[in-house]
């Protein structure tokens, strides 16, 4: 990364009403001397200037804008920053990136460099740069809420806790490779030990949380199986208030799994549509009901769903083990007598319509139920990205070696690879082999 100041729209490129175009580094603030009519000697910063803006060469009117100023280091990059809010049409903003693009020492953003500098200047580690991404990609209040929470530091605070522990505990051990002759005191092995004993325990309670908050990121898997012409495909078009899937009343339709993604109460979910369960008639068939099986075990929830009519909930009996992950449903209940329905639902299922729309805001319900007491059982600080499992992982690995009776020096080792592992994760080690994959996923004008 080079000291050249940098500029890019922050804003989406398009037809808009107005357009965000962010400057930041040592000359940001050439731009309201050599493009503005501002007084400089009194310029005001943190306060927005309605003027016009010129081209630096050949003084032509670009558009009337409000600008501000930051100083270093009270903005988002830590340096100088200027930001232009000018009208959002591709003229306009295309003709204002030209006229930066000639101003000495500016340059074009890369992707996510804004956000770069913002971690180099100290203005945040590496966990809140990732919160800032999942907040540009938040679609549902939820994936909101999470990224503001980590935005807030509450993962580096735990990160940073149990490396600065471990530090502590290097530097007793570091310190008795100075004086070889030395013997450890038994109560320091002992505090020593306890210390990383407890770093190694909270560590596995966090790895534990079953990827709760990667989930709500990603979106929860809920699918829907069962035997052919149960009525899956209708069940999923009725949640999704579109057609999604193809209704027909031939057994084998739906071949692959339908996918379909819906905001269902601030949770963030992938409904599948299955291949019907039954012998397979042809190889095509057989691998879609294949493709069912697999969907089934790895789903976060299950909706099996079976015809009221003509089948019971014996036909799932094979999946009900040990998990509680699923929900027996009986569909085409409009169908049923006042007794079969009374059988139904002494055995737990859910009687619906998905033809006529009956009871599917109770099956949304009980999913979102369930969902909510996943998340609410996972304590507040949860892993929110699979690098972050990866250091962890490895960083218990090197404390479950650590061992005062062996080689001061290599038990010194083990909790400095501990050390780093975790400071991969929030960035208070030299991280550049992880940094370009880290803030390459930001556009650019982030």
């Amino acid at each position: 990364m080079d000291n050249k100041t940098i500029y890019a729209l922050s804003t989406v490129m398009g037809k808009s009403g107005v357009a965000v175009i962010r400057v930041s580094g040592e000359r940001a603030f050439d731009i309201f001397s050599l493009m503005t009519n501002i007084d400089t000697e009194n310029l005001v910063f943190r306060k927005m200037y309605l003027t016009p803006l010129f081209d630096s060469v050949s003084k032509e009117l670009l558009d009337n804008v409000l600008i501000s100023g930051y100083k270093a280091p009270h903005s988002f990059t830590g340096e100088n920053t200027v930001e232009i809010n000018c009208h959002g049409s591709k003229a306009v903003i295309k003709s204002i990136i030209n006229a930066l693009s000639s101003l000495q020492d500016f340059r074009q953003a890369e992707a996510g460099e804004f956000s770069r500098r913002a971690f180099y200047n100290g203005k945040m580690d590496l966990t809140e740069a990732d919160g800032l991404a999942d907040l540009i990609d938040a679609e549902t209040e939820l994936q909101q809420k999470i990224a503001l929470r980590q935005m807030g530091g509450t993962l580096f605070t735990l990160y940073d806790s149990w490396r600065s522990r471990l530090v502590e505990t290097l530097s007793f051990v570091e310190a008795y490779i100075d004086f070889p002759d030395e013997n450890i005191p038994q109560n320091t092995v002992f505090k020593l030990q306890n210390t990383v004993f407890k770093v190694s325990q909270e560590i596995r309670e966090h790895l534990a949380t079953n990827n709760v908050e990667e989930r709500l990121r990603d979106g929860f898997s809920v699918v829907i199986s069962g035997p052919t012409n149960a009525g899956k495909s209708s069940l999923i078009n009725t949640i999704a208030k579109r057609n999604v899937a193809i209704v027909s009343d031939i057994a084998g339709t739906t071949r692959d799994s339908i996918d379909c993604y819906i905001d269902l109460k601030g949770y963030p979910i992938i409904f599948s549509d299955t291949a019907g369960l039954r012998p397979a008639s042809d190889e095509i068939e057989k691998i879609g009901i294949d493709i069912a099986l697999r969907k089934i075990e790895n789903a976060d929830f299950n909706i099996f769903l079976f015809d009221s009519e003509e089948d019971s909930p014996e036909v799932f009996s094979r999946f009900m083990g040990s998990k509680n992950n699923y929900l027996i449903v009986g569909n085409k209940a409009e169908n049923l007598t006042l007794a079969q329905r009374e059988v139904l639902e002494k055995q737990n299922v859910l009687l619906i319509s998905a033809k006529q729309n009956q009871n599917i805001d109770v099956l949304l319900d009980k999913i979102c139920a369930y969902l909510s007491e996943q998340y609410s059982l996972a304590n507040a600080n949860l892993i929110t990205r699979q690098r972050y499992r990866e250091n962890l992982e490895e960083c218990l690995a090197n404390l479950d070696r650590f061992d005062l009776e062996k080689e001061i020096e290599l038990a010194a080792e083990d909790i400095r690879l501990a050390c780093r592992a975790i400071g991969k994760i929030t960035g208070q080690v030299e991280v550049s082999e992880i940094l370009d994959k880290i803030f390459g996923t930001f556009c650019i004008g982030k």
